[in-house]
């Protein structure tokens, strides 16, 4: 829902943010027989004009008329930042139009007996194996092969030169590049043709580039490679046995049954925690259907900001930017958003259906709990508790927090009444 507050600024406020915007103005004008700053007010505004002042004392205004807004709508709850219009400006005074966003209506039908299925987090003895192959190949050592001859699963350290109708080509050139065979690394039919080889040899190896190899004028086409043999390495995987459980550094772990056991109770913790994910997020869905409330555009809108936000920072992370994103995936910021909007759109849903629930629970977060929660996380990020809350954005969005994870345990505890 929408509310339209209007504020005027006039009178003496007015006259002081226009004689301020004069002044700022003033120290960059260029009046003849005038140093910067030091034109008499009537010369500024016959060259100038009054009208040449008004922005700026409207943008020096804003945040008083902001401020009578919240005064004026401080028993409506907000649900987005107020859009903000500028609806007449002159001598004589300043109007702004806000624009609020208020929370809809919103109407749960049920959250009691929703009888969502949890799934069980069983652990096969294949993954057990696996994941103990894992762990065998992870302290896997490479070393010379003593016979020195390529075979399948081998590592060689070869010299390259490839070679178009007799010419070397760009790009197909490489010196002493550890090659696993088996690996699918090069051009399908290069890593086979190696195998046999031993270390010194050398070979002319024929292979035809893809259809739909990246160089064009590569595609499609029968090369050759002059390849030499540097070394070859052969990857050893450990036996079980006391110098493997030693390397694991496992508490408890010293033999293959103690091993086994560790690793099943591993798996099962992680598989229990995304049965539980799974499960919460399965009862929200379920919750979300309970609710009918018309969303207001400008959340979903500042839901994918958020997101966009959170997306940006990610990619940041792994040493990329937003442009650098678009370019790799053909795409804009407009096709990402939309993208998100269903997702955005959900978030949304969920926290109104959570804020319902909470409602219906009488569930209330008190200072000295959201306190102690704020200490709590401050401690686990290694931060003082203070740097943390202006991090998360003050008490009350700890509060908030809390609320809001209280309902989910209480959706789960109602789910099978």
């Amino acid at each position: 829902m929408e509310k339209q507050i209007e504020i005027k600024i006039d009178g003496k406020k007015w006259e002081d943010a226009l004689d301020k915007a004069f002044k700022k103005a003033n120290k960059k004008a260029k009046i003849d027989g005038f140093r910067p700053g030091h034109a008499p007010k009537e010369v500024f505004l016959k060259k100038y004009g009054k009208e040449s002042l008004y922005m700026d004392a409207a943008d020096a205004v804003l945040n008083d008329a902001y401020e009578q807004m919240l005064k004026k709508s401080k028993d409506v709850e907000l649900v987005a930042q107020p859009e903000i219009a500028l609806k007449s400006i002159d001598e004589k005074g300043v109007t702004f139009n806000f624009t609020l966003t208020t929370r809809p209506e919103v109407k749960l039908k049920k959250y009691k007996g929703l009888k969502v299925k949890k799934e069980s987090a069983k652990v096969t003895k294949e993954e057990v194996n696996h994941a103990i192959d894992e762990m065998r190949s992870r302290y896997a050592e490479t070393m010379n092969k003593e016979n020195e001859t390529v075979e399948d699963g081998d590592t060689a350290v070869i010299d390259f030169e490839g070679f178009k109708d007799g010419v070397a080509f760009d790009g197909g050139k490489g010196e002493n590049y550890s090659l696993k065979i088996g690996s699918g690394t090069f051009i399908p039919g290069f890593e086979e043709q190696l195998v046999g080889m031993k270390k010194g040899d050398e070979k002319e190896i024929k292979v035809t580039f893809p259809k739909d190899y990246h160089a064009e004028d590569l595609k499609g086409k029968e090369v050759t490679f002059k390849v030499k043999v540097n070394d070859v390495k052969t990857t050893v995987i450990p036996e079980l046995g006391e110098e493997f459980y030693a390397d694991l550094e496992l508490e408890g772990v010293n033999s293959k049954e103690t091993l086994e056991a560790t690793v099943k109770d591993m798996i099962k913790t992680r598989k229990e925690a995304n049965v539980e994910n799974k499960f919460i997020d399965d009862l929200i869905e379920a919750a979300i259907k309970q609710i009918e409330v018309d969303v207001p555009h400008v959340m979903i809108h500042d839901e994918i900001d958020r997101m966009l936000r959170q997306y940006e920072e990610n990619l940041r992370m792994q040493g990329l930017t937003l442009e650098q994103f678009y370019q790799f995936t053909n795409s804009d910021e407009q096709a990402l958003r939309d993208q998100m909007h269903e997702e955005a759109e959900k978030r949304v849903l969920s926290r109104f259906m959570l804020e319902e629930v909470a409602k219906a629970e009488k569930i209330d977060i008190t200072d000295k709990e959201a306190e102690e929660e704020a200490q709590k996380l401050a401690e686990k990020y290694q931060m003082e508790k203070e740097e943390f809350l202006k991090m998360f954005g003050g008490l009350d969005m700890i509060k908030y927090d809390q609320k809001m994870r209280k309902a989910i345990e209480a959706l789960k505890e109602n789910n099978d009444k």
